[in-house]
């Protein structure tokens, strides 16, 4: 696990056209590009879930719901290796006063919901709201992840309400 820092950005400017393409990022660390990833959606989602996959290639059957957990990862960004900071935030809530706050210092976000609940779904659209709201004229990039794909059997959200939902949602400005 590692830190989350949200403190002052000095961006370069530097871009690329290779792979996954991230603004410039905030800062350096031992030589490597740091981009700030923030993971949001509901509670039990699946957000933790996900990220551990990713970060330490395992599943967790089961996760103490997160108030805040922050992971470190290695990977190729715009062709060059690069250190992606992940912020595995709360869905409950209690934690709404922290999400203005990663809203304002991540580069780039993964909202999530789960197939199997609707409301989740819904809400990854206020997500969009939000992150539009604090970061008014900026082009961050979003990822949207339908996640428990899995649990076919108990899903609520349809394949074509997801699509039809990504339409809404990418409308969003």
């Amino acid at each position: 696990m590692g830190g989350f820092d949200c403190g002052g950005s000095d961006r370069d400017g530097r871009g690329g056209s290779q792979g996954l393409h991230m603004p410039a990022p905030s800062q350096t660390r031992g030589g490597l590009r740091v981009y700030k990833i923030v993971v949001l959606g509901d509670g039990g989602v699946g957000k933790s879930a996900l990220t551990l996959q990713f970060v330490k290639h395992r599943f967790l059957d089961y996760h103490d719901p997160t108030i805040e957990d922050a992971y470190q990862q290695q990977a190729v960004i715009d062709g060059e290796a690069s250190q992606l900071d992940i912020l595995d935030t709360a869905g409950q809530v209690e934690f709404t006063a922290m999400r203005d706050q990663y809203m304002r210092c991540g580069e780039g976000f993964m909202i999530c919901y789960s197939v199997t609940d609707r409301h989740s779904f819904q809400e990854a659209v206020e997500y969009r709201k939000l992150i539009t709201r604090v970061r008014a004229s900026e082009d961050i990039p979003l990822v949207l992840v339908g996640n428990k794909f899995d649990l076919q059997h108990q899903r609520k959200v349809s394949a074509d309400e997801g699509r039809a939902g990504l339409s809404i949602w990418l409308s969003i400005l």
